[in-house]
């Protein structure tokens, strides 16, 4: 268990119900957890008795969402995008220099890699090995955030394209962070996806890493937590956030096979800053003159 760092459960009237301490549990994770919700939930006593009221944390809902951009004007506050700017501030009073941000539904952990030509699943076993390295990455890369992969990314076996590319410039659902790199989630809803859009059109690096994926009950499938906000506003809704935070790079689609949803569409050639191989530099001809005639001149001299 590392002294620097601690896991953040988000959840919101789900103590009954949660999931992910199992998940981790069974993961073999032996570092600390903290629950983070807040002052408007009337089931807090249901944390306290179940996780110990000293690894409940809770914030004060109606004070940070005064610092927050929803992007609406709308009044209701049953959404995490509170909760998520809050983390920053309760790793710092803990004197934490890491932490990671987790919702409270996940099922499993699970790494990819191919035997035999197939893309097999390995479920973890040794969690804290692979929140070092993990660390590690967000350290060495400069990164503002690093999630895992989702399990949905691996569609298509070994065929994906997203897993092929191993590393996305995006995070959603899991957040590695670190203290001293804070940032801010934007939006009502679609809150991950609107923050590493904005954030990453300004040089911000966000990374998924696939060689390790989560696994999520489907939304909308469970109470509390975002379900109601997500039933009230609708998928269209959702999407449209981030449309309205990057019109220049998103727009509404559709995905799906069988059963198609609306969903938003980033044109990735426009999101984001890139850097370019140095072989791809224009030779400039005119300081290749100056530097000669500078060399002719002192050669005189």
């Amino acid at each position: 268990m590392r002294d620097d760092f601690a896991i953040f459960i988000l959840t919101h009237g789900r103590a009954d119900i949660e999931l992910t301490t199992a998940t981790l549990k069974k993961c073999g994770n032996t570092n600390r957890i903290y629950y983070i919700i807040d002052n408007e939930d009337k089931t807090a006593e249901n944390y306290y008795r179940k996780f110990g009221k000293e690894n409940v944390i809770m914030f004060d809902k109606l004070e940070r969402a005064k610092t927050c951009d929803t992007m609406d004007n709308l009044q209701n506050r049953n959404i995490v995008l509170f909760a998520r700017n809050s983390c920053f501030e309760i790793a710092r009073s803990l004197g934490l220099t890491y932490f990671l941000e987790l919702d409270d539904d996940y099922t499993t952990f699970r790494s990819r890699t191919f035997v035999d030509g197939y893309l097999n699943t390995v479920y973890v076993r040794d969690f804290d090995s692979i929140v070092d390295c993990v660390l590690e990455f967000l350290d060495v890369s400069g990164a503002t955030t690093v999630a895992f992969g989702q399990t949905g990314d691996y569609i298509g076996g070994k065929d994906s394209k997203l897993y092929k590319n191993k590393v996305l410039r995006k995070a959603m659902n899991s957040f590695f962070c670190r203290v001293d790199r804070p940032f801010e989630f934007y939006g009502r809803i679609n809150e991950d996806v609107n923050a590493y859009v904005t954030l990453g059109s300004r040089g911000k690096l966000f990374f998924t890493i696939h060689d390790v994926a989560l696994n999520q009950q489907d939304t909308q499938q469970r109470s509390g937590g975002l379900t109601d906000a997500y039933l009230e506003l609708g998928t269209y809704v959702k999407s449209f956030y981030t449309v309205m935070a990057n019109p220049s790079c998103v727009k509404i689609s559709e995905m799906g096979d069988n059963h198609r949803r609306i969903h938003h569409r980033i044109d990735w050639e426009c999101a984001v800053p890139k850097i370019i191989s140095g072989r791809y530099r224009k030779e400039n001809k005119n300081a290749k003159s100056n530097q000669n005639t500078n060399k002719s001149a002192y050669q005189k001299t």
